[in-house]
């Protein structure tokens, strides 16, 4: 069995929760979503509690039971608190500007970028260099921060581009000079 499968998912208040088959349901506070989930595994819901199981003892079935056990409860974790993602911008020049659903960034390029934010992502800026991407589904706010960083990742010889604020870049020493 799955070790992370096994464990019980814990609804707390606030939450409801609807189950269609292999569609589920989580609406909360900060919001509402929804999902497919396989059909390799068996859902139940008992009171405050989610139990996943799998259908048989194979290696799809028991891993497809990890699987859909993780992304029922990162859909319990985002309508009650939500997930963020913290981008920092290094570099001379490079700013950062949210203005509505528009990221406006100035990454050294001949022309400012623009990116649209998906919807139900909200975006904050800090002191022009320091980007929060916020929402409710945890998914989407990875692949958001991700097309954020992709417009100028971090360069490895001066540090300068778009970077998460957990992440340590890996500093490579520039060309020595000839004797």
């Amino acid at each position: 069995m799955s070790r992370i499968g096994k464990l019980p998912v814990q609804i707390p208040a606030g939450v409801k929760i609807s189950l269609d088959g292999c569609l589920i349901s989580v609406q909360g506070p900060k919001g509402r979503l929804s999902r497919n989930l396989p059909a390799d595994v068996n859902i139940a819901v008992e009171g405050e509690v989610i139990q996943v199981q799998a259908l048989s003892a194979e290696g799809k079935d028991r891993s497809m039971q990890g699987l859909t056990r993780t992304l029922i409860a990162n859909m319990v974790d985002g309508v009650t608190k939500g997930f963020e993602r913290i981008l920092e911008i290094n570099g001379v020049g490079y700013r950062a500007d949210v203005k509505g659903n528009v990221l406006n960034l100035a990454l050294g390029y001949s022309h400012p970028v623009e990116y649209n934010l998906p919807e139900g992502i909200s975006a904050e800026v800090e002191k022009q260099t320091k980007i929060t991407v916020r929402g409710v589904d945890k998914e989407l706010v990875g692949a958001t921060a991700a097309k954020i960083r992709s417009f100028r990742g971090p360069e490895p010889y001066r540090g300068k581009g778009i970077k998460y604020a957990e992440e340590h870049i890996v500093r490579k020493a520039g060309k020595t000079g000839k004797k």
